[in-house]
Formats: structure tokens, C-alpha cells, sequence
């Protein structure tokens, strides 16, 4: 989920602020540069160069693309400023949103067994949760036309963030911070993206298992899909070796924000960490349908309207827990993210045959940085036709 790093404390998922730092005004770079492009990897490498060019670019970048079993990883820029080492696939980063891809996983494989049912309601799975959302399904919190109010823009959220960035949440509890609040719409109304649908999803996986979501993650995701470097901490530390995040402002030295907040705040909303290697592996997975059934999978493809933030390439639009981005050259689903020091993508083909992640070392979102967001989308959809073999833009 998106801790915003402005030089300041918050960020937000889903276009609201988690952790607002004093936000200052960007002297922006001007449109995309004129390289050629193409889908051969020094083509795709200049692309990103493009990114890690630009004054307000990340200093980093790294994408990973999967063909069966060929593997191209292409970078650009350092892992850590001052130093000259490359981003690496097996390097460590924060997931940020693409968390909430991982819950929808892990709830609505739990669906295929009969545990859950995607109208099963609040009121039935979490009755302690206040009885104005009792209404509100498991589908609806998937697809985020739920209605719940954003618990990570709450006054006492953002202030206890504020004074301890490094705060250890009791995650169970985060919809605390909201429970006097009634829905901000009809449940099924509208879409509109909130961090308290995944915390609920969450919650409710655990309610009809009885089991810690960190292990249902373990069970129903990381161990069939051979994902042994993805996890759910808790604290602000990441695994070493890992990707540094900066907070980039232009005329002034990258700050470094990849340990600046703490994930327990975030958990299945976007608290997740994994190298670019594992998070590839996952949106293969993912995409194709190899944790779910066919009829699962089916429902999990009703698509409405609806953005992932940060928005991906293409024209996004919003299914259960998965966006699909139709793209100049064929659609990919997957799922976006961004936070303190890092912005993602991931998506994949619906035979899960192909994936690509594209993964940069600064937070990208449209409040803050929308021309360096347009320019990235621009470079993704180019990553998504090499993905799928399509000619490249003229």
C-alpha cells in the first residue's frame, strides 16, 4: 500500500494518503525521449535508462520477462546510490498494492474449496466489524466497490504513523481506525479503491479457517507456486540483499525510504515483499489460474470499470483482486503498487506462459509525479508487447 515519501511522512493506496509528506511542487521533465523502440532488450534497456534519466526518475529500475522457461532480465541504473551495482532479480523490494493480488489469491482459492463464498457477507464472516457494513460481500471487497472507508487516511492512523514510522500495528485491528464510520456508498455502487478491502478480505480468510493469514499465504500461495523469497514482515527491515527506495526530488541527493516505514500498517493491503524473480513468478501463476478452478477463475474475470493504482499500461479495468490492461498489442492481467521508494508492475497471459514485472526505485502516482506516470505507463505497455511478441510503436 502506498506509504508516500514527499520529503515528508505519507503515502497512500489507492490515491489516498497513508503517510503525507510535505509534498513539493516537481520541476517535471518534459515528454518521453525520442529512442527507438523495439523488443529487443537493449531497445527495452534504453527505455528504462529513459526513466532512470529523468531528474525526477528513480534510480533504479529492473524488469523481468518470462517465456516458459526463457527468462530475460533487463536493468537499468543502481541498486543502492553510491554504489555501481546493478538491480538483480534476486534483490528484495516492497510489493506495495500488488499485495492486495496476493490476498485475492489466497481467498478466493479458499473459495474453491467451499470455505468461502464470494456473497458471503461481513456480517456473516466478521460480525464484530460495525453493523452498517454488514452488507458488504467478499466479492465487493474484491472488486473495491465495497463502500468501507480508507482506514490508512484516518486522522489517528496517519498521526500515529507521523510519530513512529517504525510502529508495529496489530494488523487485525487496523479497521479500528475507521469502525465509527459508516460506508461511504452503497455496497456494489461504484468503484473506488480502499486499503480496507484487503485487510477485510484478509479477515475473512482467516475467520473461516482459523489460521493466521501470514500462514495461509504460505500454504495456499508461496509453497505451490515455489515462491521462496516473497514475504509478509511485519517490521521496516527488508531482507538483504535488497533494492534501495529513494524518495526523488528533483536539484537534490535521492533519500533513501526503504526502511522508512514499517509493513505491519500495511499487511494484506500491501505489506508484502518479494524479489522481481518471485514477484514474476507469482503474476505467471496468477494470471494463468494455476491456484483456482476454472468456474473460480471465471467470476474472478468480471470486469467493471475501474483503475489499480498506480493506474497500469493500456486501459485498465477492475476484476476480483486481478486489473486487466488492454494494451496496444494484447491484454496482460496483473496488478500494480506504489509506496515509500518503490512503484510495481506485474501481469501476465492468460496461460500464464508469459509474465513481466517492471519494478522502480521511487514512488510514481498521479497526485505527485503525473507526468514521470505517464511516461512509465508509456514504457510498461512497451514491456507488455515485447511480453507478447507484438510489433513495437512506430
Amino acid at each position: 500500500m502506498p506509504l508516500r515519501s514527499r520529503r515528508s511522512p505519507l503515502s497512500r493506496q489507492g490515491g489516498r494518503a497513508l503517510v503525507m509528506l510535505l509534498a513539493a511542487s516537481l520541476a517535471l521533465a518534459g515528454p518521453a525521449g525520442a529512442t527507438p523502440r523495439g523488443n529487443g532488450d537493449e531497445a527495452l534497456r534504453n527505455r528504462l535508462r529513459e526513466l532512470v534519466d529523468r531528474p525526477d526518475g528513480p534510480p533504479g529500475a529492473i524488469a523481468v520477462l518470462r517465456d516458459g522457461g526463457r527468462v530475460r532480465v533487463i536493468q537499468a541504473g543502481v541498486a543502492e546510490v553510491g554504489t555501481r551495482r546493478e538491480p538483480r532479480a534476486s534483490d528484495h523490494m516492497r510489493l506495495a498494492s500488488a499485495s492486495k493480488a496476493y490476498s485475492g489469491a489466497v481467498a478466493l482459492r479458499l473459495v474453491d474449496r467451499g470455505l468461502l463464498g464470494l456473497d458471503d457477507t461481513i456480517a456473516r464472516r466478521l460480525p464484530a466489524l460495525p453493523a452498517a457494513w454488514g452488507d458488504v460481500t467478499l466479492r465487493q471487497l474484491l472488486h473495491h466497490t465495497s463502500g468501507l472507508p480508507d482506514y490508512s487516511a484516518a486522522p489517528d492512523f496517519v498521526d500515529l504513523i507521523r510519530a513512529d514510522p517504525h510502529r508495529i500495528f496489530d494488523s487485525r485491528h487496523l479497521l479500528d481506525f475507521v469502525a465509527d464510520q459508516d460506508l461511504e456508498f452503497a455496497p456494489g455502487s461504484r468503484y473506488h479503491y480502499s486499503n480496507s478491502d484487503n485487510i477485510a478480505v484478509a479477515l475473512m480468510s482467516e475467520a473461516v479457517t482459523g489460521q493466521r493469514y501470514e500462514d495461509l499465504l504460505a500454504s495456499k500461495v508461496f509453497r505451490p507456486l515455489g515462491l521462496a523469497h516473497t514475504s509478509l514482515p511485519a517490521g521496516y527491515r527488508l531482507p538483504n540483499p535488497y533494492l534501495h527506495g529513494y524518495d526523488v526530488e528533483p536539484g537534490s541527493p535521492p533519500q533513501d525510504v526503504s526502511t522508512l516505514f514499517g509493513a505491519s500498517g500495511a499487511w494484506a493491503s500491501g505489506g508484502m515483499v518479494a524479489t522481481p524473480a518471485d514477484f514474476n513468478t507469482f503474476m505467471a501463476g496468477y494470471a494463468g489460474g494455476r491456484l483456482i478452478s476454472e468456474a473460480t477463475r471465471k467470476q474472478q474475470r468480471s470486469f467493471i470499470a475501474g483503475a489499480s493504482e498506480p493506474a497500469g499500461p493500456g486501459t485498465n479495468r477492475a476484476g476480483l483482486g486481478i486489473f486487466a490492461y488492454k494494451t496496444r498489442c494484447g491484454v496482460v492481467y496483473g496488478h500494480t503498487g506504489n509506496t515509500a521508494g518503490y512503484t510495481q508492475f506485474g501481469a501476465g497471459t492468460p496461460d500464464g506462459r508469459r509474465s513481466v514485472t517492471l519494478s522502480i526505485t521511487s514512488q510514481v502516482n498521479q497526485e505527485n509525479t503525473p507526468d514521470l506516470l505517464a511516461h512509465l505507463r508509456d514504457v510498461e505497455e512497451d514491456f507488455v508487447c515485447a511480453l507478447l511478441g507484438s510489433p513495437s510503436k512506430p
